[in-house]
């Protein structure tokens, strides 16, 4: 079997979970004999990792002069064209009513290089919805040349992609939630995205969600039919460097850490709330809030103002070996998420024997045993377990050893295998 799969991340250019997820999954289905992937990403950049997947830039693709011929449309669209006064198309929404409409004899305008492709930045900035609506078009080129049996889109950024291989190849549609608008904005919905999310999950055969927190919203925010969408937990990929990445503190000091982004999904004011109660009680301790984002000098100014900047350290965004550095030199790792659909990073702290305090709000509290978990909003059992798990050696111990022993379990393998059923199912029971 041929999968066609869209993300918009792929190591070592990425940024969050997302990627590591789309990756791990991949990689994961590597091992599977009978699947083969076709990855596509908006911006390919030349140093990927190809030893398990065909990888394909959507930057990399000529499209000029290119026909696509929709399902159930009259005729062959003229989708791209190049010429010396070519223009970029200016509202997505239009365009995407383009898109989704039959239509009988006009041409759609994107901007192409010198080499007949377009050009994407690869980055999550201002121009966001163009690039997720130029990648869709490219989609349509790829999906036109190329021979595949089923289509997966991961996220919502890649979920017009998704719709335009499916429109132009008759093929099953596959999304797979990674997190929904209601996550990310806590409720004060973007109906722009909103509407992406929607149609992705309207058009799709089967929706993949990665708990069944994520699976509950799906089901009764966007009105979707239960029968439709199906959890597949995520895992965590055994790297090698947590074995040798040794590192000495250079200090006595306890170390309790927040790695992630300081946004609000990740509730770090609720971090820093629980860090002051605990110093309140002990002084041999220091907060760590590793990461960056919209709340990072919100956050500052009230370490200041509750006189704990002595205490607490922001290092900015970390990737890569910095990330299991951190964990190295931790004592406890907390996630005090307001809604986290899963949540890699308590795996990989886990991994890297560090007890783990996760809200109840997360996906990945669905499937651990060996973590602390509280709501995220209660600092006072937050600080609770972190001031039990730093002068209590045995329970601390206790957590290492049995949270290392519960991950290791948590394979991609495993994820891949039950895609791959999903796949299965979908085609054979033609569910499209």
């Amino acid at each position: 079997m041929r999968v066609l799969m869209f993300g918009w991340e792929f190591p070592p250019h990425i940024s969050g979970g997302l990627g590591t997820a789309s990756y791990g999954l991949t990689k994961g289905m590597a091992t599977l004999d009978d699947l083969e992937v076709i990855f596509v990403v908006p911006k390919a950049w030349g140093d990927e990792d190809q030893s398990m997947v065909r990888l394909v830039g959507a930057n990399q693709i000529p499209v000029a002069f290119k026909q696509v011929f929709y399902k159930g449309f009259k005729r062959p669209i003229e989708r791209i064209e190049v010429s010396s006064k070519i223009v970029p198309y200016t509202d997505p929404e239009d365009f995407w009513k383009m898109v989704n409409s039959e239509v009988s004899g006009y041409n759609f305008y994107v901007k192409t290089n010198n080499y007949g492709k377009v050009d994407f930045s690869g980055r999550y900035d201002t121009n966001l919805m163009d690039e997720i609506y130029k990648y869709s078009v490219v989609a349509s080129v790829i999906a036109d040349e190329n021979e595949f049996d089923i289509i997966h889109a991961h996220d919502w950024l890649a979920y017009p992609a998704g719709i335009a291989a499916m429109e132009v190849s008759g093929k099953p549609l596959v999304i797979h939630v990674h997190a929904t608008d209601f996550d990310r904005s806590g409720g004060s919905v973007n109906p722009d995205v909103y509407r992406v999310e929607k149609n992705g999950m309207d058009a799709a055969s089967k929706i993949i969600t990665v708990s069944n927190l994520t699976r509950d919203i799906v089901i009764n925010k966007y009105n979707i039919n239960p029968d439709k969408v199906e959890t597949v937990y995520n895992a965590v990929e055994p790297l090698k460097i947590v074995e040798d990445c040794i590192i000495k503190k250079g200090f006595d000091e306890k170390v309790v850490t927040f790695l992630g982004r300081i946004t609000m999904q990740k509730g770090p004011e609720y971090f820093i709330e629980a860090a002051y109660k605990v110093l309140q009680v002990m002084d041999n301790v220091r907060f760590v809030m590793a990461g960056s984002g919209d709340m990072m000098e919100r956050m500052m100014r009230r370490t200041a103002a509750l006189k704990i900047t002595d205490r607490f350290h922001f290092t900015g965004f970390l990737k890569g070996a910095d990330v299991f550095t951190m964990l190295d030199m931790s004592d406890v790792y907390i996630m005090p998420s307001v809604s986290e659909p899963f949540g890699i990073s308590p795996l990989e702290a886990m991994q890297s024997n560090v007890p783990v305090i996760i809200s109840k709000q997360s996906g990945v509290a669905e499937i651990l045993t060996h973590a602390v978990k509280t709501d995220f909003w209660d600092i006072d059992a937050m600080a609770d377990a972190i001031y039990g798990i730093l002068n209590y050696p045995a329970l601390s111990n206790m957590f290492i050893r049995n949270g290392k022993e519960e991950v290791i379990r948590l394979k991609w393998d495993n994820s891949a295998r039950h895609v791959r059923d999903i796949y299965y199912r979908v085609i054979d029971n033609k569910m499209y």
